[in-house]
């Protein structure tokens, strides 16, 4: 048996990677000593982790593949981080051996003394993410140029937040225009802003880059799924599916597919990156569920029976026939409820232990990228232009009328007029419908507005 042993110290079989990766090659049309360029662009939880996949799986193959990670330089680490991080080497016999060898583990004894200060893109090159401290990945080649890091890129993985996508994207357009090539992109990114002129609309991470650049959308697609980062970069088995047109999400799905990381194709771009930002809105609301009734199952059932209510709902407004909340789309929001850091900042809130006033940027986690999208979309569904008939026929209203979690998310994070404990208010009004008439309200009337995605 041909075999490799990845970062983690686990022996896989490698037959069948070459090849997967020779076909990826032969589509691109890299000839042979031109290695396959592929940058992860952002080094948050899952851009890092989905960076170390490729080059655990494809980085022995160093002469047909290259892969990097670009991130910002500057982000210092402070010390409480640097003595929990000398701490996670010191319990990994496998990765304090790795230090060791590669001479770098001095500079976190001298961290954890103070006596040095580390930086973000430092650590990342020694396979430790900021976002991610306990899970240490595989090191990573790391740019902090994004000129550098981008403009011969043959695959571009968007790991951006929503909120920085548009800016990094249009800063690489200037890079790419001189190319040749039309470069892949595939974004992971969750969230989505709201545009209210000429006419509403929502502009998804993918348009965004495709407004930015001008690659073509048939060369964007967008990978999502029941994902937590550090699990899958543990081997836990998970997956996800990559969505787009079909020159490139067949061949992409099955370069990316590992034995613990299975990855199908899907056609539907819209609803399954729709639904990455809408899990993040009602995944702030779960936490807060969750921690104020002391993790009640029922009250959380309750919870989750509404808000996926909610989503198809507001999925039917943005398309025609959108893929069923069910499969991979459903534990997606399932696992995004339950666990992750839109999940986490909610019960964080709903305990006290943080503040609105701390911004939606936390140390440690990243971007809570479910705030800005709790006001997109309900900035856009208040739009009196998109009225819909109220479910008992009386009058029309605004889409977000019908929404009443959603509602409470607003006012709870963004005008802060209420606090967390409207959550449960909203659960338990007496006049709340039956979540199913709201699906059956969505399902039974033309309420597709094709003007919601910028469409004729």
């Amino acid at each position: 048996m041909v075999g490799t042993i990845d970062s983690n110290g686990s022996l896989y079989n490698c037959n069948g990677l070459e090849e997967k990766l020779d076909e990826l090659r032969c589509l691109i049309g890299k000839a042979d000593g031109d290695p396959l360029r592929i940058v992860s662009v952002g080094a948050g939880a899952w851009g890092s982790v989905f960076a170390a996949l490729l080059q655990d799986s494809y980085g022995q193959f160093r002469e047909r593949v290259q892969i990097r990670i670009w991130r910002r330089p500057g982000k210092a680490v402070d010390r409480a981080t640097a003595e929990h991080l000398f701490e996670v080497i010191n319990s990994r016999e496998d990765v304090l051996r790795r230090l060791i060898r590669r001479c770098a583990y001095l500079k976190y004894v001298e961290a954890r003394l103070g006596d040095r200060t580390l930086f973000a893109d430092e650590i990342l090159k020694d396979g430790f993410c900021l976002n991610m401290i306990d899970t240490p990945l595989c090191p990573l080649k790391v740019v902090t140029n994004l000129q550098e890091a981008v403009w011969d890129a043959d695959i571009v993985v968007n790991g951006l937040p929503s909120t920085e996508t548009r800016e990094v994207f249009e800063e690489i357009s200037k890079y790419w225009k001189e190319r040749i090539t039309v470069p892949i992109i595939i974004s992971l990114s969750k969230g989505i802003e709201a545009a209210l002129e000429p006419l509403p609309h929502i502009i998804t991470p993918t348009q965004m880059i495709n407004r930015a650049t001008g690659i073509p959308i048939e060369n964007i697609l967008y990978l999502g799924g029941p994902n937590i980062a550090s699990e899958i970069y543990n081997k836990e088995y998970a997956n996800a599916r990559i969505c787009g047109a079909e020159k490139w999400r067949k061949p992409l799905a099955k370069f990316l597919r590992q034995p613990h990381f299975i990855v199908w194709d899907n056609s539907d771009l819209v609803t399954h990156e729709v639904m990455g930002g809408l899990k993040n809105v009602y995944a702030i609301g779960a936490g807060m569920v969750a921690a104020l009734t002391n993790e009640s199952a029922t009250s959380k059932s309750v919870y989750f029976a509404h808000c996926t209510s909610e989503m198809i709902f507001i999925t039917h407004l943005l398309a025609e026939e959108p893929e069923k909340l069910a499969g991979p789309l459903l534990a997606d929001t399932y696992v995004t409820l339950l666990k992750g850091r839109n999940a986490w900042y909610g019960q964080m809130l709903a305990k006290g232990e943080l503040s609105r006033d701390m911004g939606d940027s936390i140390s440690g986690k990243g971007m809570i990228q479910g705030v800005s999208a709790v006001r997109a979309f309900y900035e856009l569904l208040s739009q009196s232009s998109l009225s819909v008939l109220h479910r008992d026929g009386s009058k029309p209203v605004a889409p977000v009328e019908l929404c009443p979690i959603l509602k409470t998310l607003y006012k709870i994070l963004i005008t802060r007029e209420k606090t967390t404990q409207a959550i449960l208010q909203a659960l338990r009004d007496e006049t709340l419908n039956d979540p199913r008439e709201r699906i059956e309200i969505a399902q039974s009337h033309a309420f597709y507005r094709p003007s919601l995605l910028g469409q004729p």
